[in-house]
C-alpha cells in the first residue's frame, strides 16, 4: 500500500516554506480584498482592546482627583460594543472567504485528478487521492484566511501594545519582554513538530481511505472469503496511526497554545513585583501600574493569535505538501471546452484506419516490455480480432490507441496520423471503447447510456436499446431508463452490464469501435445477437475486438495473433489454422468453448 511520505518539516526548511507560502498566496490572492476587509475589521477590534487600559488609567486618575467618570464609562461602553461588532463581522467575512478558498482548491484538485495519466493513477491508490480532495483541503480553511489575519493582527497589535507599554514604563516593559522571549523560545522548538505530526496523520487518513476503497471495490469477495475481520484490522491499523499522530499534534498544539497564557502569568507576577516596588518608591503612580498590568493581560490576545497562526500554518503546510504532490503528477493535455460539440455525435463519418509501426511499450523504466516491435495495419471498415494467450499484450493495444499510455517507441497511427499529433478531444471523440470489465457508473440507466454521447436523442437511445437487446430489460425495470443501477451497476447482471457498455459505445456512433472481450459474460443467445449487431456495425465503421471465444474470431475479416508482446501472424481464421501453430493450438482448444448457433 502506497502512502504519501511525511518529510521532516522545520522552520529552517526555507525552500519548502517559500514554496508553501507561494502556493498559499495563490489560493488567497483571488480573495485578497475580502481578506483585507477581515484584517481591517480585526484591527478595529484590536484597537478597541488596545485603548481600554489607557481609558482605565484615565478613570483611575479621575477617581483619585475626584473628577466625574461618566464620560469615561460611556466611552468604554461604546468602545467595547464597536470592537465586538467589528470582530464578529470580520470573523464572518473570513470564514466565508475560507470556505471559498477550500471550494477553489477542491475544484482545481478534482479537475487535475480527472486529467491524470493512467500511469499516475496506477501508482497512487485512489483512496489516498480522495483524501487529498476531502480532508487535506479542509485544513486549508484555517491557514488560508484566519492564520493570515491572526498573524497580521497579532503582529500589529503586539507592536502597538509594546509601544504604549514603553510609553507607560520602559523598566516594566523590559521585565515583560524578558519573560515572553524565554517562553517564546520554547514555543519555537515545539511548533515544527505540529506540522510533522499533522502530515503523518493526514497520510494515515489517506491509508484509511485506500483500505476502505479496496474493500468496497470487492465487497462481495470480502464477504465470501470471510475476510471482514482481517480487512477491518487493516483499516483500523491506519486509523490508529492517524489517531497516534493526531494525538501527538494535539499535544504539541496544547503546549504551544498554553505557552502564551504561561508567559502572561509569569509576566504578570514579575510586573506585579517590580511595579509594586516602583509604586512604593514613588517612581510611578498606581494608575500606571494598573494600566500596565491590564496591558500584560492584553498581550495574551496578540501572542495567542501569533501562536495560533503559526500552528495553523504548520497544519496547512502539511496539507499543502500533500496537495502539491498531486500537482507534480503527470496529466494529459487539457481538453478545450467546445472542441467537440454535442451535435457531432450524430454525424456518421468514414471509418478510421489504424496502423502500428514498430511499436514498443512498457509501463515504466526498468519494467519488462509489454510490446516489442509491433507492426500491423487495419484498413477502414470490417472487424479485426486480436487473439493470443493471456499476457500477450492484446488489451494494451487499445490503451495505446486511446492514448491512455504513450508508446515507448514507434508510432501508433489513426487515419495515417500519429495519435500524439491528435488533440485528445478529437481522437477520443471518434472512438467507442468497451472495457474488459464493462464498468457501469452509479446513477440511472439513462445516465450510463448517454455518458459518452450527451447529445444522443430519445430516438437514438430506443434504436440502440433494441439493437443490444436492452429494450426488454428497460420494460422490466420499475422506472425504466430512470431506474438507479446501484454502485458500479450492482443491480444489473454481468451480461446486462456488458450490453449497457456496448450500447453506450454504439450511441457515440464512432468511426473506430474497440471491444475488449465485450461479450464474455453473455449467454449464447445474447452473444449471437450482439455478434450480429457488431457485424452490422463493422460494415460502416472499423471494429477491433480482443476475443477469447472462437466464435468471435471466426467472424472477423482479419485476425492478428499476438504472442509475448509481438505480432506472430495475421490472416483469416482458415489461413491461420493452416499455417500458424500457436493459432491452430488455440483454435483446437477452442480459445474458449465455442458457442453453438441455435437452429433456425
Amino acid at each position: 500500500m502506497k502512502t504519501a511520505s511525511a518529510p521532516e518539516t522545520t522552520g529552517a526548511d526555507t525552500p519548502r516554506a517559500r514554496d508553501t507560502l507561494k502556493v498559499l498566496y495563490g489560493y488567497v490572492c483571488p480573495h485578497r480584498w475580502a481578506v483585507a476587509l477581515g484584517l481591517l475589521l480585526a484591527l478595529v477590534g484590536g484597537a478597541g482592546g488596545l485603548l481600554q487600559p489607557l481609558a482605565t488609567k484615565e478613570l483611575v486618575d479621575r477617581l483619585s482627583s475626584g473628577d466625574t467618570i461618566a464620560s469615561i464609562l460611556v466611552a468604554l461602553t461604546v468602545l467595547i460594543l464597536l470592537s465586538t461588532v467589528a470582530e464578529a463581522f470580520g470573523a464572518y467575512v473570513l470564514e466565508r472567504t475560507a470556505e471559498s478558498v477550500v471550494l477553489a482548491a477542491r475544484r482545481s484538485l478534482v479537475g487535475r485528478l480527472l486529467r491524470l495519466r493512467l500511469e499516475a493513477v496506477d501508482r497512487m491508490p485512489p483512496g489516498d487521492l480522495l483524501s487529498r480532495v476531502t480532508s487535506d483541503t479542509t485544513l486549508l480553511r484555517a491557514v488560508s484566511t484566519q492564520a493570515v489575519v491572526n498573524a497580521a493582527t497579532g503582529a500589529v497589535t503586539l507592536v502597538a501594545a509594546v509601544v504604549v507599554m514603553a510609553f507607560l514604563d520602559a523598566v516594566l516593559l523590559g521585565v515583560t519582554l524578558g519573560v515572553v522571549v524565554v517562553v517564546g523560545a520554547g514555543v519555537a522548538v515545539v511548533v515544527p513538530k505540529i506540522g510533522q505530526a499533522t502530515e503523518r496523520s493526514q497520510a494515515a487518513v489517506g491509508e484509511m481511505s485506500t483500505g476502505l476503497e479496496r474493500v468496497f471495490g470487492a465487497f462481495r469477495t470480502v464477504k465470501a472469503s470471510g475476510a471482514e475481520e482481517r480487512e477491518s484490522a487493516r483499516v483500523e491499523a491506519a486509523a490508529r496511526r492517524a489517531w497516534r499522530h493526531g494525538v501527538r499534534s494535539a499535544r504539541w498544539e496544547a503546549v504551544a497554545g498554553t505557552a502564551d497564557n504561561l508567559a502572561v502569568q509569569l509576566a504578570f507576577l514579575a510586573v506585579l513585583g517590580v511595579g509594586g516596588a516602583r509604586v512604593a518608591s514613588g517612581e510611578i503612580p498606581v494608575s500606571t501600574l494598573i494600566a500596565f498590568l491590564l496591558y500584560v493581560f492584553y498581550l495574551m490576545e496578540p501572542v495567542y493569535r501569533l501562536v495560533e497562526a503559526v500552528s495553523s500554518y504548520q497544519e496547512g503546510a502539511a496539507a499543502i505538501s500533500r496537495i502539491t504532490e498531486v500537482d507534480a503528477l503527470p496529466v494529459e493535455p487539457p481538453i478545450a471546452r467546445g472542441a467537440v460539440r454535442p451535435e457531432d455525435w450524430a454525424v456518421v463519418q468514414y471509418p478510421a484506419s489504424v496502423r502500428f509501426e514498430d511499436v514498443s511499450f512498457r509501463y515504466a523504466h526498468g519494467l519488462p516490455f509489454i510490446h516489442q516491435q509491433v507492426n500491423f495495419e487495419v484498413p477502414g471498415t470490417g472487424m479485426t480480432a486480436f487473439a493470443g494467450p493471456s499476457g500477450a499484450g492484446k488489451s494494451t493495444l487499445f490503451a495505446l490507441i486511446e492514448r491512455f499510455y504513450e508508446a515507448t517507441g514507434g508510432r501508433v497511427l489513426v487515419d495515417g496520423k500519429d495519435v500524439r499529433d491528435w488533440s485528445l478531444a478529437e481522437l477520443r471523440s471518434v472512438i467507442g471503447y468497451v472495457e474488459q470489465d464493462a464498468p457501469v457508473l452509479a446513477g440511472t440507466l439513462r445516465e450510463n447510456l448517454v455518458f459518452a454521447a450527451p447529445g444522443a436523442t430519445d430516438d437514438d437511445i430506443r434504436t440502440v436499446l433494441a439493437r443490444t437487446g436492452l429494450d426488454t430489460l428497460v420494460e422490466r425495470l420499475p422506472h425504466g431508463l430512470d431506474t438507479l443501477v446501484g454502485h458500479r451497476g450492482t443491480k444489473l447482471s454481468g451480461g446486462e452490464r456488458q450490453r449497457v457498455a456496448i450500447a453506450r459505445a454504439l450511441l457515440r456512433k464512432p468511426r473506430l469501435l474497440l471491444l475488449d472481450e465485450a461479450t464474455s459474460q453473455l449467454d449464447a443467445v445474447n452473444e449471437l445477437a450482439l455478434r450480429n449487431v457488431i457485424a452490422e456495425v463493422a460494415r460502416e465503421t472499423t471494429v477491433l475486438v480482443v476475443a477469447h471465444r472462437l466464435s468471435t474470431v471466426t467472424d472477423a475479416d482479419r485476425i492478428v495473433v499476438m504472442d509475448a508482446g509481438t505480432v506472430r501472424a495475421t490472416g483469416t481464421h482458415e489461413e491461420l489454422v493452416a499455417r500458424d501453430e500457436l493459432y491452430a493450438q488455440l483454435a483446437a482448444t477452442q480459445l474458449l468453448t465455442p458457442v453453438d448457433r441455435p437452429a433456425g
